[in-house]
């Protein structure tokens, strides 16, 4: 006689505006599950109803009573359902609840599925034309205090591009902010009622933006992509690289090319600047 299965946890992401981009498998997953954890059953109860989904059981899981819910979850998973988690928008635990309960079945050895599909966060992205081969994902900054002031800094000074969330009551002001500490000319998007019928994207630099929120009432969820900062170079004295070739060239072994490499790639030079002056230091024979 063998044990019967666990059952496991799928986390869905679902439609963050637009109710077309229910992918088919989220569907699936859905009718499929005994239980569904969502964020707000009455939101949840009308996805159900637009994707034409028998509702299963509805278990409200939301930031005031996750950390509660973990043990009854792990429970069900331990008694063989399935349980999808959601959350009202968009990708669960990624500036939504979520979180805790994943790690809870996690560390209690149970199975995690994770179903993707929409997210502002990369609609956003995509859409801004910023570099995204590396970006920094900050949800809502701090609203007020020392930790605002040192999350701002943070992202003034960070090269990759930064995607954040804002709330239409606060829009101006975190605009406002960011052009102070990342300069008012650091171009920024920012995407507003991203996938719905009046998704709008604003473009152009940070006070400019700032401005605009300001004088428009605003409405709806936004999204914020600021530009990284520009790298900034600190200029290396002849005098710091040839002492630096000078340690390496005392290697035996070690020729004028390789060497002139070395330091180039430590102290962030050119290497043409690098080779020569490691020549004019009196080695030859370089290969």
């Amino acid at each position: 006689m063998t044990d019967a299965p666990l059952g496991r946890l799928v986390v869905i992401a679902t439609p963050i505006g637009n109710l077309g981009d229910l992918s088919p498998r989220a569907t699936l997953a859905l009718g499929a599950a005994d239980v569904v954890a969502c964020e707000d059953t009455r939101h949840s109860r009308k996805l159900f109803t637009a994707g034409g989904i028998p509702a299963p059981r509805l278990l409200a899981v939301h930031k005031d009573n996750e950390e509660q819910r973990c043990a009854e979850i792990i429970d069900l998973l331990l008694n063989g359902k399935t349980v999808a988690l959601i959350t009202d928008a968009g990708t669960p635990a990624v500036s939504d609840p979520g979180r805790r309960v994943v790690a809870a079945v996690g560390d209690a050895g149970l199975t995690v599925e994770s179903i993707p599909g929409p997210s502002a966060v990369t609609t956003a992205l995509a859409a801004s034309g910023f570099t995204a081969d590396r970006f920094t994902f900050e949800g809502f900054v701090p609203r007020k205090g020392v930790e605002r002031k040192d999350r701002l800094a943070s992202i003034a000074t960070d090269e990759r591009t930064t995607v954040l969330y804002e709330a239409p009551s606060r829009i101006a002001a975190t605009l406002a902010d960011l052009a102070d500490a990342c300069g008012a000319d650091r171009a920024a998007v920012v995407g507003r009622e991203l996938t719905k019928v009046h998704e709008e994207y604003w473009r152009g630099p940070l006070a400019e933006l700032a401005t605009r929120a300001g004088l428009e009432g605003q409405r709806g969820e936004f999204v914020i992509v600021v530009a990284g900062a520009e790298r900034q170079i600190d200029e290396v004295g002849d005098d710091v690289i040839v002492a630096a070739l000078a340690d390496a060239l005392s290697v035996p072994g070690i020729s004028t090319r390789q060497a002139a490499d070395d330091i180039a790639e430590a102290l962030g030079v050119k290497r043409n600047r690098a080779y020569r002056l490691a020549v004019s230091l009196g080695r030859t024979g370089a290969r």
